[in-house]
């Protein structure tokens, strides 16, 4: 059943209820379609567990209140609810249009529906309302990379890696700087940033592995372990290992393991599941 917008005559000047409308909380959706692939794949949201209802409560108590937008988005987005979580980062910048987190928060969750065009305009926004942010920097990086603007790409990763909050991120954006170096053709760059090892704080995570492939001190077969069974690390090794692969001139090798990134089908949020499918459709293209 489809519903019409609710249209507000001009001539009530009811600014308060009419602040109330544009909050009101948006009816919590469960299993809704985020993301349908070219073959027609369909990608769903998780149910809320609470933390959505919750925050729904709070902003309808204080609806102005952009940290409680910030909140109910981020609660979406916890359970892969990113086109409610848009609406709601759009809600907030009808009261807070100049808030960089905003634009950063709704530029990261338009890339993970893959509306390219529209996530690069956010965090474009956000970096020129917060040129330090690095948040807007990684996310803008990863766009660029995903849309085959290898040296942009890089060029963010530069600039947000001084900015990196923790060794987690420092570990993801060297990574992700190697690769945009590395795919920029600028493969000395890329190994002498290597080997300043700028991402020396202790970290165990799939960006700290796919950094010890590139480095030479571990093997593309020992990146993946039979442990590994989360789809999202599963996406994300894959296409590290398939960009490696590529790197080095081994197509083959390449499409393996990004065919393989995007059949870890519950980690189609990844990067490296999105970053594997433009890589898919450019080695499709380039075989014509």
């Amino acid at each position: 059943m489809s519903t019409r917008p609710t249209r507000i005559r001009p001539d009530l000047r009811a600014a308060p209820l009419a602040a109330a409308l544009l909050l009101a909380p948006a009816p919590a959706l469960a299993q809704s379609v985020q993301y349908r692939s070219p073959p027609g794949v369909e990608y769903r949201s998780e149910p809320d567990t609470g933390a959505i209802a919750r925050a729904e409560r709070a902003l309808a108590a204080e609806p102005r209140n952009v940290t409680l937008v910030l909140q109910l988005g981020l609660a979406q987005a916890a359970v892969r609810q990113y086109r409610e979580a848009i609406e709601t980062f759009t809600r907030g910048l009808a009261i807070a249009p100049d808030d960089p987190m905003l634009y950063r928060w709704r530029g990261h969750r338009l890339l993970s529906v893959r509306e390219l065009d529209r996530a690069q305009a956010d965090l474009t926004r956000g970096l020129d309302l917060d040129p330090a942010n690095y948040g807007v920097l990684y996310h803008l990086g990863i766009v660029r990379y995903v849309r085959g603007d290898f040296a942009g790409a890089a060029e963010s990763f530069a600039r947000a890696h001084p900015h990196a909050p923790n060794p987690g991120e420092l570990a993801g954006s060297t990574d992700w700087l190697w690769m945009s170096l590395s795919r920029a053709g600028r493969t000395a760059d890329a190994a002498a940033m290597l080997a300043r090892r700028p991402d020396s704080l202790p970290v165990d995570n799939a960006y700290a592995r796919r950094l010890r492939l590139y480095r030479g001190e571990t093997g593309p077969e020992e990146v993946i372990t039979a442990a590994d069974s989360d789809d999202i690390t599963i996406a994300t090794l894959s296409y590290g290992v398939g960009n490696w692969y590529l790197v080095r001139g081994d197509t083959a090798h390449a499409r393996l393991h990004f065919q393989r990134a995007v059949r870890a089908t519950d980690g189609w949020p990844a990067f490296g599941f999105i970053a594997a499918e433009a890589e898919l459709r450019r080695l499709r293209r380039n075989a014509r």
